[in-house]
């Protein structure tokens, strides 16, 4: 298209577009006429044919306006002419052009409308134009008229009103920098009555003011002082959110904030903030110790402010310790209750930022405060520890500067409390376990208590060896609860209750210290020790728990109607657990009566005045143990030591032959005993006397300390509970098997102590010298029973007597009694069986006067008793039996019945067998015997 317009222009056509310069060339444009238009087109056409004449025409005839086509040509003309190429070359050019005019028309055609609408348009042009000269000039012909009408007066006052309206303002401008003048007397009325929100919010205003009028000359000292001012406020403003770390007030806070916000420095106050509080812990510590070793020390010296805290430490004296440290806790305390009552105090106030941001419509200023508001959060959150920290290493340097092991136990565990308090707070403030604190109060403790521990065995001892096992005479209801060292398993936790005295368990809904203290008081306050306010009230006064008890006592089985028909029966104190007693006799009933009443006023645990003290031991180390649980592996190990003492002192007094006692107890120790770190054994007091048959070898001492061993194990079962939920869960095997192998057992000793008892209550030495006296080859059935019957008999009379007499002097509970019966009663048959075995001849009538014999004890036997079944009944009856089996029958019996010795199975096949079976039957027998007894070898 656009080589065709250049060609145009080369033959003096012009475009549309371009022809219509001026309205003058626009209205002279003659349109090609249809007709010519119509010849164009109508001429036969080859579109390709004419593209490609087109496209034949040279590129110089497309080049630019300078371009001379006729100089072109003739200068392509060659020097000799030739007639017939010109004319070729002519028609070749004329078809060119008229290719191209053809195209052109056709363009032409193809644009007639909108050529005709562009013409319309300018046309329409033309006319608005005229319209605006016409405007125009009615305007400026209005202006002349109004400019004639305005006279200079009116002008005049115009100006002068603007100038009004300017002096107006400037009098606002001078009132205003008037004020400004003298803000800073309001300001400091205001820092005064700590209104810090609102002097920064008049000092900004008064600055932005002051920017508004910078113009003038003065306001540029008015800015520099209200910028000192600002930094002034700011200074205070430090100094009052020191104030916060030791004593918080919110109203005073809220204002510190708010201030902080108006200056858009949240996050440096919060920075400020925890350098205050650690500033605070130091000061407070330097400053409590400083005042107790300046008391001390009785002068003004100032050589003390110079120490460092850590040297100051050591000059606190042992009657000042215990105070001094309180005091310290109590300061720390409030540093940790106003930093948790700040964190508080921003949770509440982000919770009502939340709310408000969230009806704003301020994007980038929400944006900002969340921002603000997770930097004090992460701040506060990470502050907890690093507070507790620097707690736990002043608190640590304190305890190192003084050897604790010069207090007293009482003292030393006040100390525990107060760490473990102070631990606990540790605990509620940021989670921690306080290790710093645990790991110093740990060595100390358990150094401490290894050599507190090893005192108490060296006392335990001198007990022992001084005990004359008399009964202590405690209240039917005694309970170790009611003793002042076991106050801290039922006592509720409270402010005036250390935490010593604090119960192992705790309700479901636990309060802390925080919550509890928050709005006043101190958990480190030193209250009154308890053994003041209370007296322990378990001791009974003459085994009567009033004397109106005693008198009632020997009134009740007055007359004969007062005895029961049971007691009549079968007397039996089932509820104290007394010796069984049977007897027809009302007097000798009405004495029981008596004596077993007597029992039933001291129907109390059966204890002496040693295994109070062990109890009360255990209820010291549970109460350290408590106070410091790092330390229970180490205490329960203590205290399985005094019981383990304890138990070993009982069975080496009472539960080994004569032949296994020293035979003398002040022999010197063994090398091993007198080591440091053994305790050496105990040895009974020569005050105790075990070898009289009167007193039945000592029962009543031996009673007195077996029970009260089976009291202290009873009490160590009660505290299982308690020791298990502290203990460590790797140490808890430890723990089970101390139960399971050593307390459990503790009842079971009772059995060796009283066999020696019931080895000696009956001479059964004497009955077997009646036995042997015995002719048993009778050769008819007799009817009356031997005399060693009635003699074995009486000595178990006489042991009732004695056991009775006894009984009055203690309590024989019913598992003893039971105790020494059966060993008795076993005793007597196993002897009876021995005496049959030492028999030479043996008739069949001499076997059933054996069986006579044998049944006429057991029937007065259980009289005497209500032990059933009676022990080794069976194996008196069965021995007696076997006297009657047969050869075969004999053999397959011996084999089955272990129980009895070689020398008794070998009486059997010599004296019952021995005429009815040949020699080599009876080796048979003797080699099957003594199969038996080889293992056993």
């Amino acid at each position: 298209m656009q080589k065709i317009k250049s060609l145009m222009t080369r033959q003096g056509l012009k475009s549309p577009p371009e022809s219509l310069s001026d309205l003058g060339a626009i209205e002279s444009l003659r349109a090609p006429g249809k007709e010519e238009f119509r010849e164009l087109r109508e001429q036969p056409s080859d579109p390709q044919a004419e593209q490609e004449l087109i496209n034949s025409i040279e590129q110089i005839y497309f080049s630019t306006d300078s371009f001379d086509i006729v100089k072109y040509e003739l200068e392509k003309l060659p020097p000799v002419l030739n007639l017939q190429e010109l004319e070729e070359y002519r028609d070749k050019l004329k078809q060119q052009q008229a290719a191209v005019s053809k195209k052109v028309a056709d363009l032409i055609l193809e644009k007639q409308p909108a050529y005709v609408k562009e013409l319309e348009r300018v046309t329409s042009l033309q006319t608005g134009l005229q319209l605006a000269a016409v405007i125009c000039t009615n305007g400026r012909r209005h202006l002349n008229i109004a400019k004639e009408g305005f006279t200079q007066a009116s002008l005049g006052l115009l100006a002068n009103q603007r100038k009004r309206q300017l002096l107006i303002g400037l009098l606002k401008s001078l009132r205003t920098i008037k004020t400004l003048q003298r803000t800073d007397v309001r300001l400091s009325e205001m820092l005064e009555e700590e209104d810090y929100p609102g002097a920064i919010q008049l000092c900004l205003e008064c600055q932005k003011a002051a920017s508004t009028f910078k113009h003038y000359s003065c306001i540029s000292e008015l800015n520099s002082k209200l910028q000192d001012t600002l930094e002034q406020i700011e200074e205070q403003l430090d100094v009052a959110l020191s104030k916060i770390c030791k004593n918080f007030d919110i109203n005073h806070y809220t204002k510190v904030q708010q201030a902080y916000r108006l200056l858009g420095k949240t996050q440096t106050a919060m920075d400020q903030l925890h350098m205050h509080f650690t500033q605070a812990i130091h000061n407070t510590v330097f400053q409590v110790v400083l005042g107790y070793v300046e008391l001390c020390a009785g002068n003004t010296d100032t050589k003390f402010q110079k120490l460092q805290y850590k040297d100051l430490c050591t000059h606190v004296t042992p009657d000042s310790y215990i105070p001094c440290l309180a005091d310290l806790c109590k300061a720390l305390w409030e540093v940790m209750l106003s930093y948790y009552r700040t964190m508080e105090w921003h949770e509440k106030h982000d919770n009502e930022d939340v709310t408000s941001a969230s009806e704003g419509s301020n994007m980038m200023s929400t944006e900002e405060t969340n921002f603000d508001r997770g930097y004090i959060k992460k701040k506060l959150e990470h502050g907890l520890t690093r507070i507790w920290q620097d707690v736990q290493l002043k608190v640590k340097t304190y305890l190192l500067g003084t050897d604790l092991s010069i207090f007293k136990y009482d003292d030393f565990i006040f100390v525990l409390d107060i760490i473990s308090r102070l631990m606990q707070v540790g605990e509620e403030f940021c989670g921690s376990k306080s290790e710093v604190l645990q790991e110093s109060i740990r060595k100390q403790s358990v150094n401490y208590f290894k050599n507190y521990h090893r005192t108490r065995l060296d006392e335990l001892r001198m007990f022992l060896e001084n005990e004359t096992w008399e009964l202590c005479p405690v209240k039917s209801n005694f309970s170790i609860l009611q003793l002042h060292e076991f106050k801290f398993m039922e006592q509720s936790r409270s402010p005036s209750v250390s935490p010593s005295k604090q119960p192992a368990s705790t309700s479901s809904k636990t309060v802390t210290l925080f919550e509890q203290y928050c709005s006043g008081g101190n958990p480190f306050e030193i209250q009154a020790n308890h053994k003041d306010e209370e007296t322990e009230d378990v001791l009974a006064s003459n085994g009567y728990e009033s004397d109106e008890q005693e008198k009632s006592a020997y009134q009740e089985y007055d007359s004969d109607s007062d005895v029961p028909e049971e007691l009549k029966r079968d007397y039996v104190d089932e509820q104290t657990g007394d010796a069984p007693v049977k007897s027809i006799s009302r007097e000798t009933l009405k004495s029981r009566k008596k004596s077993d009443y007597s029992l039933n006023k001291v129907n109390a645990p059966i204890l002496t005045n040693t295994t109070l003290n062990v109890v009360r031991l255990v209820g010291k180390y549970m109460q350290m143990m408590n106070i410091l649980k790092p330390i229970a592996f180490d205490v329960i190990h203590f205290m399985s030591q005094l019981f383990d003492y304890y138990l070993y002192a009982i069975y080496t007094f009472f539960g080994r032959n004569d032949s296994e006692v020293s035979a003398d107890p002040t022999a010197t120790l063994t090398a091993a005993e007198e080591r440091k770190e053994k305790v050496p054994s105990p040895h009974l007091s020569h005050l105790v006397v075990l070898t009289s048959g009167d007193t039945l070898y000592g029962l009543a001492e031996r009673v007195v300390a077996t029970e009260s061993l089976v009291f202290l194990a009873e009490q160590f079962e009660f505290l299982q509970p308690h020791l298990d939920a502290v203990m460590p869960a790797v140490k808890k095997p430890f723990l089970q098997q101390f139960y399971s192998q050593t307390v459990s057992t503790a009842s079971e000793l009772r059995k060796p102590i009283y066999w020696i008892v019931a080895g000696k209550a009956i001479d059964y030495e004497q009955m077997l010298l009646l036995m042997a006296n015995v002719k048993w080859d009778v050769k008819e059935i007799m009817s009356q029973h031997n005399i060693y019957v009635d003699a074995l008999l009486k000595e178990f009379e006489q042991f009732n007597r004695r056991l009775n007499e006894v009984s009055k002097r203690v309590r024989i509970p019913l598992p003893v009694s039971n105790i020494l019966w059966e060993h008795c009663i076993r005793l007597a048959n196993r002897t009876i069986v021995e005496g049959y075995a030492n028999v030479k001849k043996c008739s069949n009538e001499g076997r059933a006067l054996m069986q006579l014999d044998f049944q006429q004890f057991l029937m007065k036997l259980e009289k005497l008793t209500d032990i059933r079944p009676i022990p080794d009944k069976e194996f008196v009856e069965t021995y007696i039996k076997a006297y009657y089996l047969t050869e075969n029958d004999m053999e397959r019996w011996i084999k089955e019945h272990r129980e009895y010795s070689t020398k008794q199975l070998t009486n059997l096949v010599n004296v019952c067998l021995g005429s009815h079976i040949n020699k080599k039957a009876r080796q048979r027998l003797l080699a099957a015997i003594d199969d038996i007894d080889r293992p056993k070898r």
